[in-house]
């Protein structure tokens, strides 16, 4: 019995006095991959901080600036922490980590691909200027003001004051109109003048009326077109350009362009007539 403790002690010691010889052996490759994982730290604090502050010169979204610098802190983190294995000859361990990551990687991927979906969305909708927040948009069926683009979904606050949530892929995957983009777009307003009106002065009085309302730029011009014989009137359409990123200032250039030319036609005794029926009795 008491041979066969003295045995396992001295194994134990020879263990253990190889494991000393080791650590004293790689004592500076220990010392050394410490400091670099200790700057490479240093260095992802830091450089995430200088992502922030340099994006923030081309992204408005919070949580987009945060989520890019971290990943580049993160990014940078690893390097170190590889880096430092490497120097220790960790070889083995670092091909294990690499691995474990693909594979941990692919599984995450697999169940989160729609919130990954999202969040690349919303990522390439914060760096381009086809969508910022202050637009109004009409993207799947809504249309509203963008006040909030966030790493899942786009908020709208339509006309109502009701607030849309839409994912970010939806938006990316569907077309969708931004007022936005443009300073100037076009209104419409539809009209009748009665049969025995005369045609060229009523073209001249309405396109004079919008004339004045809202000039035109360069080569913008004021579009009159007679577009029917109708039942009761002959119809005509205008066109004309106003300046508006929002939609309901082409309501109000509508709006403000019919009392216009209603004023002016009553002036002038054009008449904009009532639909008329006429109803025949069998007598």
């Amino acid at each position: 019995m008491e041979n066969q403790f003295n045995s396992s002690l001295d194994k134990l010691l020879e263990k253990l006095g190889g494991w000393l010889d080791a650590l004293f052996l790689n004592l500076p490759n220990f010392i050394l991959a410490t400091i670099v994982f200790i700057l490479f730290y240093w260095l992802s604090r830091k450089l995430g901080g200088w992502f922030d502050k340099y994006l923030k010169k081309f992204i408005k979204q919070a949580s987009v600036r945060d989520l890019i610098a971290n990943i580049s802190s993160i990014i940078i983190l690893a390097l170190g922490l590889f880096l430092a294995l490497s120097i220790m000859n960790l070889d083995e361990v670092l091909t294990s980590l690499l691995a474990g990551a693909g594979v941990a990687g692919l599984a995450i991927g697999l169940a989160l691909q729609g919130t990954i979906a999202n969040t690349f969305s919303g990522i390439f909708l914060a760096v381009n200027e086809i969508l910022q927040i202050g637009d109004w948009v009409e993207t799947n069926g809504y249309s509203g003001k963008v006040v909030e683009i966030n790493l899942r979904n786009l908020k709208l606050k339509e006309s109502d004051n009701n607030i849309v949530v839409i994912p970010n892929k939806m938006v990316i995957e569907n077309p969708f109109k931004n007022y936005g983009l443009t300073k100037r777009i076009r209104a419409t307003v539809n009209c009748g003048v009665g049969y025995d009106s005369d045609l060229e002065e009523v073209k001249a009085i309405a396109t004079n009326v919008i004339e004045k309302l809202y000039p035109p730029n360069g080569n913008e011009s004021i579009e009159f077109h007679y577009l029917s014989f109708g039942d009761s009137s002959i119809d005509f359409q205008l066109r004309f350009w106003i300046d508006a990123t929002v939609k309901i200032a082409a309501l109000e250039a509508r709006s403000r362009a019919i009392m216009a030319i209603k004023k002016t036609f009553d002036q002038n005794n054009i008449d904009i007539p009532f639909p008329i029926r006429t109803v025949y009795n069998g007598d």
